[in-house]
């Protein structure tokens, strides 16, 4: 039982190691998945991070109800915003993040989904939001991002029903960006990640910030953070070894600089 951390060629894989428990989520899990989250944040060999479950059966099945049933809190807790914080519950990774969902995704596996750039699933993938089943919410972002990443009928269909859909209705209705067969996953979201992470690291956590804070923005200012940002990054490193590789017909060595 373990939250794995691979690094090579400035792509992590995240895995949630848990198959007994369909890579269900209890306290020491969350906080090695919070950790995990500030490794790819923080290391500047980190360029791009994929985000699996281990085995065959699940992505993560969300929290471990055995394990937080009759479990008693503090409720100063509920102001310590800042205590292990998660990719789905405010902390900030600028670095695009890809999914590789390899089974069932549901509570908290779909909160933590909805928190990444890029998604890939297999064939018998499901996704559903289940919380309302058990007299509680989809919290850390799942009634928060479902709406804005998905129609109003279909996110509301799955937040009130409780009920999962199958991969080709979340392939078809934009919440994953494609179906491979299990045994391509891996080198599915191996391939997104290389291509993205073969760009230059700045430009690429800029746009992502960009993106998403112009959820919350109005046009002009996005515009106008848009101007500044890349007025920034034209005086970067990148920027010239961009010009020059071009130049020279040659592939850009990008440093992050």
């Amino acid at each position: 039982m373990s939250i794995d951390f691979e690094l090579e060629d400035g792509i992590a894989v995240v895995t949630i190691n848990r198959p007994e428990r369909r890579n269900a989520l209890d306290a020491e899990h969350y906080e090695g998945l919070s950790q995990a989250w500030m490794r790819v944040r923080d290391d500047p060999a980190v360029r791009v991070a994929i985000i699996t479950g281990a085995g065959d059966k699940a992505f993560c099945a969300g929290a471990d109800i055995k394990s937080w049933v009759g479990r008693e809190f503090e409720l100063a807790e509920l102001w310590l915003t800042q205590k292990g914080q998660l990719l789905n519950r405010g902390l900030e990774v600028w670095k695009p993040i890809i999914a590789a969902v390899n089974g069932v995704c549901i509570g908290g596996g779909v909160t933590l989904l909805l928190a990444t750039d890029i998604r890939v699933a297999v064939e018998g993938a499901t996704f559903g939001l289940a919380e309302v089943k058990r007299g509680i919410i989809a919290a850390n972002g799942g009634t928060q991002r479902i709406m804005q990443q998905l129609p109003h009928c279909i996110a509301m269909e799955m937040l009130l029903t409780g009920d999962p859909i199958d991969a080709a209705t979340a392939e078809r209705w934009g919440l994953i960006n494609k179906i491979v067969p299990a045994a391509e996953l891996r080198a599915a979201a191996m391939a997104y990640a290389r291509k993205i992470g073969a760009n230059a690291p700045l430009a690429i956590q800029a746009a992502k910030e960009l993106a998403v804070r112009g959820r919350d923005m109005d046009l002009p200012t996005g515009l106008r953070m848009e101007q500044l940002v890349n007025r920034i990054l034209q005086q970067s490193e990148d920027n010239r070894e961009a010009r020059a590789a071009f130049s020279e017909k040659r592939p850009p060595a990008f440093k992050g600089r």
